[in-house]
């Protein structure tokens, strides 16, 4: 399935026990639609309030329905902020996680001396006067295969690996709007809205690209890679080799 949701009220993807999840909805309308307790398993564990617009999940299922009519069947069960874009019959073998090739997420600023109520929601409320040409310079630096330990909240596992190879990070500007656009292989906890600060950072002087390099470096610069609040982040897009096997739209 590709799901799209609003995360605010939401303690993220993976299901929890003292807050409500996104898998944990969607496990719930699964077992109205067809009777059956599944596990759903998702591309990318997004935190509490970071929403998305493709997210890929997958799950196991005997019941004798289509894809067309699993999209359907699971809106009509799941609440107005999360929403079955696509579904597809997929291999067995299929991971969501760990056979995506890359992930793309946009994180969204509004970059204005008065506060937007209707963009609160999905959108960082940055300082005015960005730099926003010094922005993009820096954000050029995160493209390649860098250790992104200074950019990272903390690892899952000890000695788990924190070098990550960034394809694409762009700023553009749609609107009044600004925003940080980054397709990776895979990212760190944290790692994009922390990207995201040093480049707001580096937008109010704050600091340089040559900075931002050297963190990359796994030099340590005080009060740098501070993490924006999680209501900017979408995750927009995980591809895979072979996926989507072909279109599927509800008739």
């Amino acid at each position: 399935m590709v799901v799209e949701y609003d995360g605010a009220e939401y303690g993220g993807f993976q299901r929890q026990a003292n807050a409500p999840s996104i898998q944990e909805e969607l496990e719930k309308a699964i077992a109205r639609l067809t009777g059956e307790v599944t596990r759903v398993r998702g591309a990318g564990r997004t935190d509490a309030g970071v929403h998305a617009r493709g997210q890929v999940a997958a799950f196991d299922t005997s019941a004798p329905y289509g894809p067309g009519t699993f999209v359907s069947g699971l809106n009509h069960h799941l609440p107005d902020d999360i929403a079955v874009r696509e579904a597809y019959e997929v291999e067995d073998t299929f991971d969501p996680r760990r056979m995506a090739a890359s992930r793309r997420y946009v994180y969204s600023m509004v970059s204005a001396s008065v506060r937007s109520p209707l963009a609160r929601r999905y959108a960082y409320q940055a300082p005015p006067g960005l730099d926003v040409e010094d922005m993009r310079g820096a954000a050029r630096s995160f493209v390649g295969v860098h250790d992104f330990r200074r950019f990272s909240g903390p690892l899952g596992r000890p000695g788990a690996s924190s070098v990550r190879e960034i394809f694409e990070a762009r700023i553009r500007e749609p609107g009044n709007a600004v925003e940080f656009e980054v397709e990776g292989n895979a990212f760190l906890p944290h790692m994009v809205r922390r990207m995201a600060g040093a480049l707001v950072d580096v937008g109010r002087d704050r600091l340089t690209r040559a900075d931002v390099e050297r963190m990359l470096d796994g030099e340590e610069i005080k009060g740098a890679a501070r993490t924006l609040p999680a209501q900017g982040l979408c995750l927009v897009e995980v591809k895979y080799s072979g996926f989507p096997p072909g279109s599927v739209k509800e008739q």
